[in-house]
């Protein structure tokens, strides 16, 4: 029986490789180290089907170094130990081994440090796949003795031409819509791009030119790239929040709606609305944080799927919204000074004094109650001694807070700037 499509077409050595230029191209910087003659131990990391374990075999062949592959799935460190018995062996001999380990983020900390020695004394080269983050997956001991080299998902035209290539084994050829429907299933994804192909050739086995029915037909439903305690949340919550702070409504609808799709939690982007509302629009529009607010309690009473109208109803109100983080920036100033000066003590004035007796310790005496005087102000210091020309709050000039800055110019001239 014939090899997956996949695996058939799987390049052998570097000049093949489809997509990573930057990692394996003619002046890519791990082709340029192999040139030079340096082996070291290294961590592939990427999203699925973006070449890891093409490069990782690619490698092997270009340095002619025994290559032995492990899942951290299903294999175990006593296995291990075993290969690094062998590379031992070899070693002696004058020969290389590269342990290729899939998934490596699924090893815990002990077994992680049982490669150590071996990376250190240079027995094995080790080359870890993972579609984590490493920095956070892999203990520090060892990250310290590997590179991390970052792959992205398969470019459009990179994937096209995998796809020709495909056609070609199989003998057939795909109307043009057909194609572009698979390039969009595949969503940067090089081994699920030629499964679909080979699944649908595999359908409609008689057929020679597969149409757009066709290949629909045969596709499961298109699954989102999306892992809901990986890098693909975090990068996507990030893509959201910096397209709601970055005033721009239908990118942030775009990851809204990614979010959404594969199933992210809706309290989850509501207490993240919640929390933009104030550290990125505060006081520039008072209401995004009272939007916001309700929106989580709503999504919280009414559930899924009416609550994508409420998520939907707050990202837009608070993407539309005028933008300021002074209060934000005020707090952390404040807090910095807090936590880094000496405090000075509170001031008699400003301090309580339930009992009259504590007036005689001059606590309470001499502050002025601000409703008692026009337009139920009067200028009084409430700062700590020594801070009184300290400013952390510096109101913008958008929306509401240009208001707010006027209103405090007006009442701390030597203080706040006018507007």
């Amino acid at each position: 029986m014939n090899a997956p499509l996949a695996d058939r077409l799987r390049p052998k050595i570097l000049d093949e490789i489809l997509g990573q230029e930057a990692l394996t191209g003619s002046q890519g910087i791990l082709r340029k180290a192999l040139e030079a003659g340096e082996i070291f131990s290294f961590i592939l990391w990427g999203p699925p089907g973006s070449g890891k374990t093409t490069i990782a075999r690619a490698v092997a062949h270009y340095v002619k170094a025994q290559f032995v592959e492990f899942s951290a799935v299903t294999s175990g460190i006593a296995e291990v130990r075993k290969t690094v018995d062998t590379a031992k062996k070899l070693q002696a001999m004058g020969s290389r081994t590269i342990l290729f380990i899939d998934e490596i983020h699924r090893f815990n900390k002990a077994q992680q440090d049982a490669f150590l020695p071996h990376v250190e004394n240079g027995t094995i080269t080790l080359i870890g796949a993972t579609t984590e983050n490493p920095f956070f997956e892999v203990i520090n001991p060892l990250l310290s003795r590997l590179r991390v080299f970052k792959l992205e998902p398969l470019s459009t035209e990179t994937l096209k031409e995998l796809l020709f290539k495909g056609e070609k084994e199989l003998g057939i050829s795909l109307e043009e819509e057909a194609r572009e429907l698979l390039l969009l299933y595949a969503a940067g994804d090089g081994r699920r791009l030629l499964n679909a192909l080979e699944a649908a050739h595999l359908v409609y086995s008689k057929e020679k030119t597969l149409t757009t029915a066709q290949i629909q037909s045969s596709l499961e439903k298109k699954v989102i790239v999306y892992d809901a305690t990986g890098d693909y949340h975090y990068d996507t919550i990030s893509a959201f929040i910096k397209s709601v702070r970055g005033s721009d409504p239908d990118a942030a609808l775009h990851w809204l709606a990614r979010m959404i799709a594969a199933g992210e939690e809706p309290r989850y982007i509501a207490r993240r609305l919640v929390i933009l509302a104030s550290e990125d629009i505060g006081n520039a529009d008072p209401m995004g944080l009272v939007l916001a607010n309700a929106a989580a309690q709503a999504v919280e009473f009414i559930g899924m799927p009416e609550g994508r109208i409420l998520l939907a109803q707050a990202t837009t109100y608070l993407a539309s919204a005028p933008k300021s983080n002074a209060s934000y920036v005020a707090i952390d100033e404040a807090l910095h000074d807090v936590n880094h000066e000496i405090l000075p003590p509170v001031p008699l004035p400003l301090r309580n004094a339930p009992v009259p007796g504590m007036k005689d310790f001059g606590m309470h005496v001499g502050y002025k109650y601000a409703h008692n005087f026009p337009g139920h102000f009067v200028e009084q210091n409430y700062l700590p001694e020594g801070w009184e020309k300290k400013v952390y709050y510096r109101p913008t000039e958008e929306g509401k807070e240009l208001e707010i800055k006027r209103r405090l110019s007006s009442l701390w001239p030597n203080r706040h700037k006018s507007a």
